[in-house]
């Protein structure tokens, strides 16, 4: 099978090359999928079988700051290389977010809820989520959450970062979902793309947590438990982005084929060295 990984340069494109060597890859500013013609030339040069789609843009504040460069780039780049996608007779693996859903749920969300976004960076996904479905015949939407990986920026880092930096820490407790880590997610693609099992699915390590007990364990684990956490909530926390407050999701689709990620706890354990 020919695959073409869009975005191989982040976390997941990363992982998802080192599992599939022989993948094709694309990503800026060799490739700026919001051209029509870049995608259509891209998908052409390479005829894959299938596309995953991890290329995106993922800073959520800064697509707050500007939701006309999240919709170009989340919108209209996947429109862009769903079309190319359909084309060709590829299939299409497009990887989205729990920030898809609003937060007011008080269970894990299904892959058969509604999404609602309530910030841009959400709403820009989601409408990557309504071109894959629209325009191609053959697509996975794979919504994941708090990515941690190796390389990159994420919550894990940043944390270890700023109580080094600091010595305390204010972290809210009223933003619930689930940690999930790169290699994780991962083998769990692979597996799933291997089955030819078309649909919506949510891929993330099992249970959830706040941001506060997620940043309680990554210090405990990394030799900081000393270090004072304040529990503060969203309203204490201003920033240009509103996350949704609880949006677990519930990796209901994957598992009834087999597929399930390990609890969050163990795969940070792994992860810190622990």
């Amino acid at each position: 099978m020919r695959i073409l990984i869009t975005g191989h340069k982040g976390q997941l494109g990363r992982a998802l090359h080192a599992r599939w060597p022989e993948a094709a890859g694309a990503d800026l500013p060799e490739v700026d999928l919001t051209q029509p013609a870049a995608a259509e030339a891209l998908v052409a040069a390479h005829r894959p079988d299938l596309i995953v789609h991890c290329a995106a843009m993922t800073d959520v504040d800064g697509a707050a700051r500007d939701p006309a460069a999240a919709y170009r780039a989340n919108g209209l780049g996947t429109q862009n290389v769903a079309l190319a996608a359909a084309r060709a007779g590829a299939a299409l693996a497009y990887i989205s977010t729990n920030e898809v859903f609003d937060g007011t749920k008080t269970s894990p969300y299904l892959e058969f809820d509604t999404p609602n976004p309530i910030n841009a960076y959400g709403a820009s996904k989601r409408a990557g989520e309504w071109f894959t479905a629209a325009l191609c015949q053959k697509f996975f939407i794979l919504r994941t959450s708090w990515l941690t990986g190796r390389a990159g920026r994420n919550f894990v880092h940043r944390i270890q970062q700023l109580a080094d930096e600091h010595g305390r820490l204010r972290v809210v407790t009223d933003e619930v979902a689930c940690p999930t880590f790169v290699d994780d997610l991962a083998d769990a693609i692979v597996r799933l793309v291997s089955t030819g099992a078309y649909g919506i699915y949510h891929l993330t390590n099992s249970g959830y947590c706040s941001r506060y007990d997620f940043a309680r364990r990554i210090l405990a684990l990394s030799g900081r438990a000393h270090i004072p956490v304040e529990p503060i909530t969203l309203a204490d926390y201003p920033r240009p982005s509103t996350p949704p407050p609880f949006s677990p999701l519930d990796n209901f689709a994957a598992a009834a084929l087999g597929i399930t990620l390990r609890p969050w706890e163990d795969a940070l354990a792994e992860f810190l060295g622990g």
